[in-house]
């Protein structure tokens, strides 16, 4: 029988093989959490039994639990949520009924039950309807797709998937007793807390934030004391102390110390969670075979489930590719399911089975592996979904009525493969060039081919040709019809692009239209000298050139050519030795 451990020893324990878990799941591009969790198993009762003092650590590990709720309110920003647009918000209201709804009729299936006085069905299938923020940011955020359509989208979901939770949280302490009345209290009880906190945000907070703003340290402080204080408010009324810190950080989401209290607490935050978690492992017992199999089902359930927001973005004309990745985004189950079973179950009338909760940090674990190979993997799951939807003739986009509008002419001489930032500055700088006449006569030969539906309906509103098209595909540039093209350009690096490269579509263009001009784009100079060897006529790094001086630089190529520019381009960038060409 292990010696018992005090609260430093076990929180020792806890941390060292916390650091060596998680470094082993790094190497392997596995979630943290979920090297915290098995953390918790190795070192727990049901593993080593290396920590003996699991009360204390579960004190220390709620506070984790407080901060990380705190975190993600303050990562709520209401002002941005309400100006996302239909896209975000329609489907964002409607996937988690919509999943609770599919998850209960599938659960019910494979045989859960609310029996005993506990509500097993309802808690696996609200569980189930959430994503994880954490594995989605880190994951679209390593393959630069934060900012694209499908991630602003399915990062639009993950935050009204958190007011949901909001929701769960409100209503969770009154379950036991499903009358309307006592629902209603709780629920008027969570509007007088959020009422409540955010009058005192605003009416009394940026007082006190302004008089502690020259002491740095206290913003940090100051800003914990309200979270504590709203935890401790809602505990006060009936509520669970995590809502209450959720919405305290919710409430300060709009100050301008909204972005210093993050920064400073976020590394207080990751340790406390770490001990939440490896806390959260040690609870989980040996399962039973039939736990497994509900757990392997649920995670299929879940991945299946969340083509569910399809329908409502192809419904808003985001054609196929925007509609299928947001979908293969979420296909994973959230921390916060983690948080709403424990505290089911640590109630002082126990609302679920402790089976439960394993069962969804299983899930949790089986679909956080599984979705970091099909995130980095999404573009292929896409492709292969939309040809699916194309054989049961669901157009996109690039056919039948939904097809964009296009000039009849196709006398374009200046073609754009995609476009984002730098080709949209480009654009306003060649549209602003010169009088007015001159800069529509220059938009009048402008193509640009691209699949992010929003920008071809503000394209077209400016009377700008455009084709919908997946540019890593040569059979985009054939059927475009751009042979005629007298200058080609690509003004997006091989860090953002997907499925193709700078290279690979310079030879594209030059088997598609051999006589066209081609300027690429890359942030490496060695990179930049590869493709003027390869035959590019102009390669443009945005660190090193403006968008006005490349606009003026394709208005005079197309009438006099880059051989000049292209000279004095290639020695300049041989002779830059820097340190990080």
């Amino acid at each position: 029988m292990n010696a018992p451990t005090g609260l430093l020893a076990s929180i020792g324990i806890s941390v060292g093989a916390a650091a060596l878990l998680a470094l082993i799941g790094w190497r392997f591009r596995q979630p943290l959490i979920l090297a915290y969790l098995v953390t918790g198993v190795v070192i727990g009762p049901n593993g080593l039994n290396l920590v003996t003092d699991q009360a204390s650590i579960a004190t220390v590990a709620e506070i984790g639990l407080i901060l990380l709720l705190f975190i993600i309110g303050l990562e709520i920003d209401i002002k941005k949520l309400a100006s996302a647009g239909p896209a975000v918000l329609l489907t964002g209201a409607l996937q988690v009924p919509i999943c609770i709804g599919l998850g209960l009729a599938f659960l019910y299936a494979i045989g859960i039950r609310n029996a005993g006085g506990h509500y097993d069905l309802v808690y696996l299938a609200a569980c189930m309807s959430l994503s994880s923020t954490l594995v989605v940011v880190k994951l679209l955020n390593d393959k630069y797709e934060l900012d694209t359509l499908p991630g602003r989208i399915t990062l639009g979901v993950l935050v009204i998937q958190d007011m949901w939770a909001v929701a769960m949280l409100a209503v969770q302490p009154n379950l036991l007793n499903p009358n309307l009345l006592p629902l209603a209290f709780s629920l008027w009880r969570g509007a007088l807390l959020v009422v409540g906190g955010f009058a005192i945000s605003k009416y009394i907070l940026p007082h006190l934030f302004r008089a502690v703003a020259k002491a740095p340290e206290l913003v940090l402080v100051s800003a914990l004391a309200w979270c504590f204080f709203l935890a401790g408010a809602a505990s006060v009324i009936g509520l669970s102390r995590e809502m209450g810190a959720l919405i305290a950080g919710v409430s300060l989401s709009t100050f301008p110390y909204n972005l210093d209290v993050m920064a400073k607490a976020v590394s207080l935050r990751d340790f406390f969670v770490t001990l939440f978690f490896v806390a959260l492992g040690m609870q989980i017992a040996i399962p039973s075979l039939r736990v497994v199999e509900i757990a392997l089902a649920a995670s299929a359930f879940v991945m299946v489930s969340r083509l569910s927001v399809v329908p409502i973005l192809y419904a808003l004309r985001l054609g196929h590719r925007a509609s299928l990745l947001p979908a293969i985004n979420l296909a994973q189950v959230s921390e916060f399911s983690i948080v709403i079973a424990v505290l089911g179950r640590s109630l002082l009338k126990p609302q679920i089975d402790s089976d439960v909760v394993t069962i969804v940090i299983m899930t949790f674990a089986i679909t956080s592996v599984l979705s970091t190979y099909m995130i980095n993997s999404s573009h292929k799951i896409q492709r292969a979904l939309s040809k699916v939807l194309k054989v049961l003739r669901v157009k996109d986009l690039d056919v039948g009525e939904a097809a964009p509008a296009r000039k009849e002419s196709r006398d374009e001489t200046v073609v754009f493969l995609g476009f984002f930032r730098d080709a949209s500055s480009i654009l306003y700088e060649l549209e602003s060039g010169g009088t007015a006449v001159e800069g529509q006569v220059l938009l009048d030969k402008v193509l640009v081919i691209d699949f992010n539906p929003k920008v071809m309906g503000e394209l077209r509103k400016r009377g700008i040709s455009c084709v919908y098209g997946d540019i890593a595909h040569a059979d985009t540039l054939r059927h475009a019809g751009i042979e005629a093209a007298e200058l080609v350009v690509c003004s997006i690096t091989d860090d953002v692009l997907r499925g193709t490269s700078n290279l690979r579509m310079l030879r594209n263009v030059r088997a598609t239209c051999p006589t066209a001009k081609v300027m690429l784009t890359t942030e490496h100079i060695p990179h930049a000298l590869q493709l003027y060897e390869a035959g590019a006529d102009f390669v443009y790094i945005p660190r090193l050139h403006s968008a006005s001086e490349i606009a003026r630089l394709l208005t005079d190529g197309l009438a006099e050519g880059f051989e000049t520019a292209r000279a004095a381009e290639v020695e300049r960038l041989s002779a830059r030795k820097e340190v990080l060409a």
